[in-house]
Parts: C-alpha cells; sequence; structure tokens
C-alpha cells in the first residue's frame, strides 16, 4: 500500500514540474503593463531576450538586456523584481517611501535590486547590504 501510495504521488508530481517549462517569445508578446514599465525605464532596443515561465498558478515572464539586468513580471504585467547588477534601479521602480528611507540611512549606496520576497518586499544595496520591508513598505530587518 505504501508503495502505491508513493508511486502515485511521484506521478503527479512528475507531471506537475513537466508542466513548467520556459519558452522565449517576443518583446510584444508581454503584458501591456510590463511593456510600459521597460519602455518608461530601460532602452527598449537593448533586450537580449524575454523568457515566458510557465507555472502552475500563472505565468511568469523574464526581461534580460545586454548589460545583464534583469526584470521579472507577474502574469499580468506588475514588476516582480528587478536586479541590476552593479547599477542603480531606476527609482521610478522603487516606492517613494522605501527610497527616502535609503537615502537617508545610507546616503553613500544605491538601490541594485529591487523585488517581492514571501514576506513583503527587498532591497538589495550596491554595499551588498539586504533591507527587509513587509507589505506596508516599513523596514523590518537588514541582513549583510
Amino acid at each position: 500500500m505504501k508503495k502505491t501510495l508513493l508511486v502515485a504521488m511521484m506521478a503527479v508530481f512528475c507531471s506537475l514540474t513537466a508542466c513548467a517549462n520556459d519558452q522565449i517569445i517576443t518583446y510584444a508578446q508581454l503584458p501591456p503593463a510590463a511593456q510600459q514599465t521597460v519602455q518608461a525605464n530601460f532602452a527598449v532596443e537593448n533586450v537580449a531576450y524575454v523568457l515566458l515561465d510557465r507555472e502552475i498558478f500563472g505565468n511568469e515572464y523574464e526581461v534580460r538586456f545586454n548589460d545583464g539586468t534583469e526584470i521579472k513580471f507577474e502574469s499580468d504585467g506588475s514588476l516582480k523584481k528587478v536586479d541590476c547588477k552593479y547599477a542603480p534601479v531606476p527609482e521610478a521602480l522603487i516606492p517613494a517611501v522605501v527610497l527616502q528611507q535609503v537615502k537617508a540611512q545610507f546616503p553613500q549606496v544605491f538601490i541594485v535590486e529591487w523585488g517581492k520576497d514571501d514576506w513583503g518586499w527587498k532591497a538589495e544595496l550596491s554595499n551588498k547590504l539586504e533591507l527587509k520591508f513587509n507589505r506596508q513598505l516599513q523596514m523590518i530587518g537588514i541582513d549583510d
């Protein structure tokens, strides 16, 4: 009985993971909200590729630029994460309250990554500190 249950569970798991696959798509296939975010903050001609990541509970989109910048979007085109590696994240993509806190407490650095996390939001600074924010954008922790 235990073996049958284990085999059945493995079959279900394998079939669910087989549904998740990545596919290269054109920039025009991005949701309109994602296209607007890219056009407003980055040079569209520098897009290296756009990836559609089919998940069990919806799709995610990833836009990669020639300089290594990576942006991830939810199914509806809302921003999930932006990682500019060593360059500052465009300030328009960061909520004003977060930007003010970072500039006040860490005036010599800038945000290189901004994105959603399980408990809220995360900002990585150019000095490698990670700032954690809750869903109301209040700072709740710092990791080094």
